[in-house]
This record gives structure tokens, sequence and C-alpha cells, in this order.
């Protein structure tokens, strides 16, 4: 698998597992760790100074393990810039993390229920031009426990507005999941801990450009998180002038590792289609996708483009994309077009940290 290397700051307390939390408090009883952990993710705590029910022991402890200055920081996630959307149900936060570096955290709500878009990395190596994200370019991979902050910090906006509960996970902000396989999967065990966050694995969905080898190792792993494959080119040809990864992962390889991801998994696979007037939002185009997905348990995700400055694409017509979703339809796949949220606040992937920068 394609890897970069690039620095990040020092490890900090959102980077351990459980387990890893109870091996940091051997000395003391496991109980110690339990109660530790749900201050950081039940009560989402910033701070341990006023916690009541932590035991002397364990008190001792954080005072000389946790903090800034200590071998397991809990700095590194302050609000850089927030912009809301005029009907306040997007809301986009830019983090800073303890070295400087910004990512994008987006919170979008829907009747009885909010979703948050998490950032797995600063910038992108895949290069896809119609993306804000793509366009910087790659600095480095987030840590676990930067990705962990990013959940926290949706929830403290939730409980702090007296809003239900987050209910849905869509890795799909800046940066591509598979690229930085082990640190999202270690941040995705950490939120969907039962003595924590609890968030159900379900309600979890990993957005990819196609990274051949991640996704037969979800496969092989059986991760139990949703699989979300972003095509928007139903030829070689076509996805290769919109997503440069199609060059070192053909379309054929990544049909063939989605069927065997399908077959080992038994699940369905949503595929993603940026719709951009007249580059691929025509009948015919339609058509060339469903003889591509035939014989997969496929449901595509239409989503008409959101401009950015980089790209001189404009998004498919409200006409144009709901005669692509009925194609689809009429050859057999669920096909939706994603209701769009925060255009009027620049809510796509890395374009709030571009105009910051």
């Amino acid at each position: 698998m394609l890897q970069l290397e690039a620095s990040g700051p020092a490890q900090s307390i959102y980077d351990l597992s459980f387990d890893a939390l109870v091996r940091e408090l051997a000395p003391l009883s496991p109980t110690h760790a339990a109660t530790l952990w749900r201050a950081l993710y039940r009560d989402a705590e910033t701070t341990f100074a006023t916690q009541r029910d932590f035991l002397p022991p364990l008190r001792r402890w954080v005072d000389g393990m946790v903090g800034p200055g200590r071998p397991l920081s809990t700095e590194g996630c302050e609000v850089a810039a927030a912009t809301a959307s005029g009907d306040c149900l997007t809301r986009k936060y830019l983090l800073r993390f303890a070295d400087g570096a910004t990512a994008e955290t987006v919170l979008m709500g829907y009747p009885g229920r909010f979703t948050a878009c998490i950032s797995t990395q600063v910038g992108c190596a895949m290069g896809c031009g119609f993306c804000a994200t793509g366009q910087m370019g790659f600095t480095r991979h987030l840590r676990p426990g930067e990705i962990v902050r990013q959940v926290l910090h949706a929830q403290r906006v939730l409980r702090a507005g007296g809003e239900n509960g987050l209910r849905n996970i869509v890795l799909m902000g800046m940066g591509e999941p598979l690229h930085n396989y082990d640190a999202v999967m270690a941040a995705l065990e950490i939120v969907t801990d039962s003595r924590g966050m609890n968030l159900g694995p379900s309600r979890i969905t990993i957005s990819t450009v196609g990274v051949v080898p991640g996704i037969l190792r979800l496969a092989k792993e059986r991760r139990p998180y949703r699989l979300a494959v972003s095509l928007h080119g139903a030829t070689q040809k076509r996805r290769s002038a919109l997503v440069p990864a199609s060059r070192r992962w053909p379309l054929s390889e990544l049909l063939a590792a989605c069927r065997s991801y399908g077959e080992t998994t038994g699940r369905r696979i949503f595929f993603e289609w940026t719709l951009i007037e007249k580059v691929n939002d025509s009948p015919d185009d339609a058509l060339e996708l469903a003889r591509l997905l035939a014989g997969l348990n496929a449901h595509v995700n239409l989503i008409p483009l959101n401009p950015t400055a980089g790209y001189g694409g404009m998004g498919s017509a409200p006409l144009a994309a709901a005669r692509f979703q009925q194609i689809l339809r009429t050859q057999g796949f669920p096909a939706t077009i994603r209701q769009r949220r925060g255009i009027d606040v620049a809510a796509g992937c890395g374009q709030l940290r571009a105009a910051e920068e």
C-alpha cells in the first residue's frame, strides 16, 4: 500500500486503546482504567482536575503522566476557525493540532440525527483535481487520537447545544482513510468501544478513492464498518482523468477487489459518484455505470459537485441528476441524490482550510 512518511505530534492519551490504557495503569487496579476511560469518552471531559470519582492512586498517576510536557499529552485540538450555514444545520470547524497542522470536521444535522464528517490526514496524496483537499497535496497522517478528538469535539458541540447525540460518522473529510489504515482502525476501535462513546460500527462509513490493498484488508479482517468507494468514471480512461489513483489501482483491479469484499463480508458497497456537468452526468454515463456494477450488491450515492476555486467544473443541474438516478434505478440499482449541505459555507472537503490559508 502507498505510504508516505510524515512527522506528527507526540503521543497523546487519546491514542491509547482501552487495553493499552490498562497496560499503562498496570501497577494500579484495572478499575482505574475503566474510570479514566469513562471520563475521557463517556463524559468527554477536557480536564481531570474536578473528577470526583478519581481515587488517590489514579489521581497521582494522572498528575504525573497526563498533560502538557508529560509523557501522555492532552493537547492538540483547538478550533482555529468555524463557520455555520444559514440554516445552522451544517457547522464546519478547522481544528488545529499540537504541531500547528489543521484539518476539518463537519457536523451535519438532519431530522432527529447528526452526522460528523471526519478527516484522517492533513491534506491528501490522491490528487483528485475537483477536490479542494486533493488540490493542496499531502502533509501528514493524523494520529489515532487526532481522529478521535474530532469525534469528541462534535459530541461536545452537540451537548453544549442540548442536541441529541451523534448518530453517524463518515470518514469523508480531508485525506484518504485507507492510506492511513492502522491509525484509522485504532481510532474507530476507540469510538465504538461500549465502555466509552459506544458508537455503532454499522453507523460508520469509510470512504476511499479505491485503495485496493486497503479494501482487501478490510475484508480479510472482517471490519464491521460500511465501505463507500468513489468511482466518478465508469471507464478506465474517464476515471483516470478525474481520479489519479486509478492509474495505480486500475478500474478492473478495483472492481475485482470490490467483488471480493462483497463475497467475503456479504455487505452492500456504497459507490459514490460526483456529478459534474457535461463530464460524467449523461445517460450513457449512467448506463456504463450500471454495466460496470452488474452483479454487485451496490447502492449508488450521487453527489452534485461542490465547486472549488481550483477546478473549473460545475455540479450537474437537478434535472440531469434526476435523470441519472432514474436510469440507475431502472437498471436495478438503488440510487440516491445526496442532500447538499453547507454550500454557503464551503463545506466541501478542504475548502475552509484552503480559505484560511
